[in-house]
């Protein structure tokens, strides 16, 4: 049986950690983003599929192309944040199935049901996102994942030609506790769950 975790990690993963939008000037290296994928890829997925794509935007020349496509009130945190992610999906996914989960013909799943693909590849990206943010706490790194960008400017710039579709954005780095507002309440278990 897997021991719990102790209580430290589980605040640095959950309890005490919190979504930031002002960042220190402390950079994140390309060897940690590389950590960082090495830990998300590792995440369960249906069918062990894999569609989320990342670009790690970390140049004033990629958060130029990236601007545009950002709402008025994401522009400020973004520009000043180390890393924009933009976490995205792989529409045609399956073409990685054969490799992925050889012991089926998983690709015939999707090949014959574009919705189905779709789904699929949207919900296990964001999951696979997800995974990206408890990686990124747990290397140390604060996360600030945003919606509040023009999908179709941010695909045109970074993903024109490719099969590649944006999810949402999550800006990395080491936050700034002192700009951080009150944690906001969350739902009780009474309000959010049920049991069966």
């Amino acid at each position: 049986m897997t021991p719990a975790l102790d209580t430290a990690a589980l605040a640095q993963l959950f309890m005490a950690a919190r979504t930031h939008s002002a960042w220190t000037a402390d950079p994140v290296s390309d060897e940690t983003l590389a950590e960082l994928y090495a830990l998300t890829r590792m995440g369960p997925t249906s069918a062990n599929c894999s569609p989320a794509r990342f670009v790690f935007v970390r140049t004033p020349e990629g958060k130029a192309r990236l601007a545009p496509a950002l709402s008025k009130g994401n522009l400020d945190k973004t520009m000043s944040a180390p890393v924009t992610v933009i976490a995205a999906w792989d529409t045609t996914f399956y073409e990685h199935l054969p490799t992925l989960f050889p012991h089926a013909d998983a690709k015939s799943w999707f090949t014959s049901s574009p919705q189905a693909a779709h789904d699929t590849a949207f919900r296990n990206a964001s999951l696979q996102a997800a995974y990206l943010m408890l990686a990124a706490r747990s290397l140390g790194l604060d996360a600030g994942p945003m919606s509040g960008f023009d999908k179709a400017k941010l695909d045109a710039e970074f993903f024109a030609g490719t099969t590649w579709s944006a999810n949402f954005l999550i800006n990395l780095g080491h936050g700034d506790p002192a700009a951080l507002h009150a944690r906001l309440p969350r739902l009780a278990f009474e309000q959010a769950c049920r049991l069966a």
